[in-house]
């Protein structure tokens, strides 16, 4: 069975803007946002930036969100990762990754430990351009080899990738995981390597379905433990049920973010089109043994990410969704995936 999804128009992903449409930032705001999180509002069904959290709230105890974007970045963003990892610990999360799609965060993660005792906050490592025009075998290496061994996520290209490029009809050339012949590069090979001898998770990154196909083969052929196809609800990256379970059956873990569940009409993303609750079930629910859950949140126009997590184990709960696989989804997958004992 097939999903019907509605793209969002090539004229609106022009001029190189980003896939979350954000403004990129100077170097003075750079530096003022590694402090302090930003504070615009806009339209959504749940409150923007602003938390009201107690200590321990049984909704969110033991929850693992492994993709989410803070500041320092190079794109505008809700929350810094302090001031995130702080809110965090208070809502009772158990674990965090970090994501940004320019800078390391692992080395940062490893800074905040040192702050936070109480912190288990992991960072992850994106291919894109800031690395080189093609994957950057060494750098992946230098990741994992970081002080505190917090790098527990190799992504592949992202909003570099060479499919979205080609969907955005931008005229360089994205960064490729396939030659032209539809296999995997060497590079990319190497990799999968490096994450399979280090037990991380290699992701997909912004491939496309049919690309996070070719990897989840070869990931499975070389004795790739954790790996995950990213995005698979989410815009151009939206999966068909057919093309998850191939991915399942070679060994993947399949990420459903929440973010297409927030944006749409009515919110500072309307050029996306909004994902309802149902769509969203039916996506969770084709293998929770196999699947996780993730906000993707952090962007300055959209809500704090523990807000956004909130909201959807509620949506989760109401829809009747047993608690067991809820559990799978937000706190023991995500947190097998990044290795918190």
């Amino acid at each position: 069975m097939y999903i019907r999804v509605r793209f969002p128009s090539i004229n609106l992903l022009k001029n190189k803007q980003t896939m979350y449409a954000q403004k990129t930032i100077g170097r003075r705001a750079f530096l003022k946002n590694s402090i302090l999180g930003s504070s615009l509002l806009v339209t959504t069904n749940i409150p923007l930036h602003a938390i009201n959290l107690e200590k321990d709230d049984d909704l969110l105890k033991g929850v693992c969100d492994i993709h989410l974007h803070a500041t320092p970045d190079s794109r505008e963003r809700s929350v810094n990762e302090y001031k995130f990892m702080q809110d965090a610990i208070r809502a009772g999360y158990r674990a965090v990754m970090f994501k940004s799609n320019d800078f390391s965060c692992h080395d940062r993660a490893y800074l905040i430990r040192q702050a936070l005792p109480d912190a288990e906050c992991f960072g992850s490592f994106c291919m894109n351009r800031v690395h080189g025009d093609k994957v950057n075998v060494y750098a992946a290496q230098k990741a994992i080899e970081t002080s505190g061994g917090l790098c527990r996520c190799i992504w592949m290209p992202t909003l570099d990738a060479a499919y979205q490029y080609q969907r955005e009809n931008r005229k360089e050339q994205g960064i490729p995981v396939l030659d032209n012949n539809g296999q995997v590069l060497p590079e990319v090979i190497k990799v999968m390597e490096i994450c399979a001898e280090t037990d991380i998770i290699f992701a997909t990154g912004h491939a496309s379905p049919e690309e996070s196909i070719i990897l989840a083969r070869k990931a499975h052929e070389i004795g790739v433990k954790r790996f995950v196809v990213t995005h698979a609800n989410s815009s151009i990256w939206t999966m068909t049920d057919s093309q998850i379970k191939e991915c399942i059956d070679n060994g993947a873990y399949i990420e459903y973010c929440y973010l297409p569940c927030l944006w749409g009409e009515g919110t500072k993303m309307p050029q996306y089109q909004r994902q309802s609750i149902e769509e969203f079930l039916s996506f969770v629910r084709i293998d929770p043994e196999r699947s996780f859950i993730s906000t993707d949140l952090g962007q300055a126009v959209m809500p704090h990410p523990i807000q956004g997590m909130r909201d959807c184990i509620i949506k989760l709960q109401t829809a009747g969704m047993p608690q067991k696989e809820i559990d799978l989804l937000v706190r023991h997958n995500p947190a097998w995936l990044i290795k918190v004992n």
